[in-house]
């Protein structure tokens, strides 16, 4: 598959490595902080940049099918993944094996 938009496609896998690490980052440490040592403002804080991370990355993915053009399969795991916490990783490795094709084809 031929990727008409490079830039977009770094961006998305980059966009999925942060609101993964986002999502990481408020199960294992927000989370904690608020139900075991009593400090709500964790979640207060880190709650609402993962939700914006959230709908960033189902944005892209939306925009990605024309824009990239990413499959539909590809862009409805993406999409999911953006909800289970850990798949954007592995949804990125597909992305960048995705860009990898396109480089070594000589686009």
């Amino acid at each position: 598959m031929q990727v008409n938009n490079r830039p977009f496609l770094i961006w998305l896998i980059w966009l999925g490595l942060i609101e993964g690490t986002s999502t990481l980052v408020l199960f294992l440490v927000a989370m904690p902080l608020k139900y075991g040592y009593d400090m709500p403002m964790a979640v207060s804080v880190v709650g609402p940049i993962h939700g914006v991370l959230f709908l960033g990355l189902i944005a892209m993915f939306w925009i990605g099918r024309s824009e990239v053009p990413l499959s539909t399969k590809l862009m409805w795991w993406g999409m999911v993944g953006a909800v289970v916490p850990l798949m954007p990783f592995f949804i990125d490795v597909k992305l960048y094996e995705l860009l990898k094709q396109d480089s070594e084809s000589g686009t």
